[in-house]
C-alpha cells in the first residue's frame, strides 16, 4: 500500500530536515522524502498547516504487565502512546513477576506483537526481583531482546553490586539505567525538601539524596567504561555532575521527564496526590538547570516516567499515595505549551530529545524519517487548543497533575509502521 503525506512542514534531525517536504510511504517504509513527490497512491494525506515529525521514542514507561493489570496493561497502555503520538516505548521491570529472566521478558514481547498500538521494547531488571541482591540474567535477556537494564523504583544500594552489574553490562553490550536516589536518604520524606514541604508539614526528601546517587553511578561509570544511563533527573546538581563526567569522556547519558522539565514543587499544594512522584518535583531553581541541561546537551532525551495507577490508590492521604501519574497523552502537548511556544527550545531539539536521541541511545530503529526506516510518523498541530481533560485518555490510569491545563499543541495523526493507529484525536481501535 502507498501513502503519500503532501505539504507538511517535516522536521527531522537526522537529516538535518526542516522544511515543506512531501514523504511517500510504501510497504509499511518511508520510501521517498521530497520537496514535491507526484505518484499514484493508495491513499494521498494533506499536512498542509501540519508539522511532520518522526513517531515519538519514549524510552522510560510503565506497562504494569503483567501483574498490575487494574494500573494498565499492554492494550491501555499503548493506545495512550498513539493517542499522544508515541510510536515506541521502553517498559520498566517493575511488574509481577518483576521481568528478571527471558521468560517473562518474551511473555510481554509475544503480547505486545499481538495487540500493541506501539512498538514495545521492553528494560529487563539488574538484579533478581529488583531486590539488588544478585543479578539478574542479563546475558539471557539481552539474547532475548532486551534493550537495557534498570531496577527502576529502587535504587541499587551496594556499590558492589552495580559495579558488577556494569561490568557485565559492557560486556554485552548494553547500557544500565540508574534510578539514582539514595534510599536511606530518601526513605523518609514524600516530596521535595523546601518552603513548600515546610508549609505543608511533610517531611521532605533533600536533593542532596540524588547528588549522591549520581556522583557513585557515574564515577562506577568511569571506572568501567560501561555505558550508564541516569533515569529522570530532578536536580541541579545531578546535571552539573553528569556535565562535569561527560566532559571527562565518561560513557554517561541521562534524562528529564516532562513534568521535572514544566512543574515545581507548588504543584503539590493542597496535598494533591496526583503531583506525588519520585523523584519528586522540585522547586524553580532546579527546573531551570533541568531546562539548560537539555538545551546544552547534558540531558540526552525527554521522557514521560508514565505511571498509571488505580483510582482509589491515588485518592488517598498525601503520604500514602503512591509515587507517579501517567504521562503519554499529555507530554507532546505540554512541552509543545510550556517549552517551544515559549520560546525556551526550537522544534528541531524538541524532536531530538523526544525521538531522534532516546532512539539512538538506546540502538533503536525509531526516531528519523530516512528512506528505508519504518513509517513511524506523527502529524502535529502546532497551534491547537485544547484542555488535559483525564475523561478522554486511554490510560487506565486518570490521576495527572496536569489536569485542567490548557494546552497549545497537539499530535493529530499517529503512523505506526505505515498504517495509521489514531486520526483526528482518536485512536483507531478497529
Amino acid at each position: 500500500m502507498k501513502i503519500l503525506i503532501k505539504n507538511g512542514h517535516v522536521v527531522d534531525p537526522s537529516q538535518s530536515l526542516n522544511a515543506t517536504a512531501d514523504i511517500l510511504v510504501e510497504d509499511n517504509r518511508i520510501a521517498q522524502v521530497a520537496p514535491h513527490i507526484h505518484v499514484a497512491c493508495d491513499r494521498e494525506v494533506d499536512a498542509s498547516g501540519l508539522t511532520v515529525i518522526p513517531g515519538l521514542v519514549d524510552v522510560h514507561t510503565h506497562l504494569r504487565e503483567p501483574g498490575y493489570e487494574a494500573k494498565e496493561d499492554i492494550v491501555s497502555g499503548t493506545q495512550a502512546a498513539a493517542h499522544g503520538g508515541v510510536t515506541t516505548v521502553a517498559c520498566m521491570p517493575n511488574t509481577h513477576p518483576v521481568v528478571d529472566t527471558s521468560i517473562v521478558l518474551s511473555g510481554i514481547q509475544e503480547r505486545a506483537a499481538r495487540q500493541a498500538w506501539a512498538h514495545v521494547e521492553v528494560i529487563g531488571a539488574i538484579t533478581k526481583g529488583s531486590q539488588g541482591k544478585e543479578l539478574a540474567e542479563m546475558g539471557d535477556m539481552a539474547a532475548h531482546g532486551a534493550i537495557a537494564f534498570s531496577d527502576d523504583g529502587h535504587y541499587v544500594s551496594s556499590a558492589r553490586m552495580f559495579l558488577l552489574a556494569a561490568q557485565y553490562a559492557k560486556g554485552i553490550h548494553k547500557p544500565l539505567i540508574s534510578h539514582s536516589l539514595d534510599e536511606e536518604l530518601n526513605t523518609q520524606g514524600f516530596m521535595h525538601e523546601g518552603v513548600v514541604s515546610a508549609h505543608l508539614g511533610i517531611p521532605g526528601v533533600a536533593s542532596v539524596a540524588e547528588d549522591i546517587a549520581v556522583a557513585r553511578d557515574c564515577l562506577i561509570a568511569q571506572y568501567t567504561g560501561a555505558h550508564i544511563h541516569i533515569a529522570h533527573i530532578s536536580t541541579k546538581g545531578a546535571v552539573d555532575i553528569v556535565r562535569h563526567f561527560k566532559a571527562q569522556g565518561v560513557r554517561v547519558t541521562a534524562e528529564a521527564t516532562v513534568h521535572h522539565l514544566t512543574l515545581t514543587d507548588e504543584a503539590c499544594a493542597g496535598f494533591n496526590t496526583a503531583a506525588k512522584v519520585s523523584p519528586p518535583l522540585r522547586s524553580a531553581e532546579h527546573v531551570r538547570a533541568l531546562r539548560e541541561g537539555i538545551l546544552d546537551g547534558t540531558l540526552d532525551a525527554i521522557v514521560t516516567d508514565h505511571s498509571p495507577h488505580a483510582p482509589e490508590e491515588k485518592d488517598v492521604e498525601f503520604r500514602f499515595a503512591p509515587n507517579g501519574f501517567t504521562g503519554l497523552e499529555t507530554s507532546l502537548g505540554v512541552v509543545l505549551t510550556d517549552l517551544y511556544h515559549t520560546g525556551v527550545m526550537d522544534l528541531p531539539t524538541l524532536v531530538t530529545k523526544m525521538s531522534y536521541a532516546p532512539a539512538q541511545l538506546f540502538g533503536l530503529s525509531g526516531g528519523t524519517l530516512r528512506p528505508g526506516a519504518a513509517a513511524d510518523i506523527t502529524l502535529v498541530d502546532l497551534n491547537r487548543e485544547w484542555t488535559v481533560d483525564s475523561h478522554y485518555f486511554y490510560t487506565r490510569g486518570k490521576f495527572t497533575p496536569f489536569e485542567g491545563k490548557k494546552c497549545k499543541g497537539q499530535a493529530v495523526a499517529t503512523m505506526l509502521s505505515g498504517k495509521f493507529v489514531m486520526e483526528n484525536g482518536k485512536v483507531l481501535c478497529n
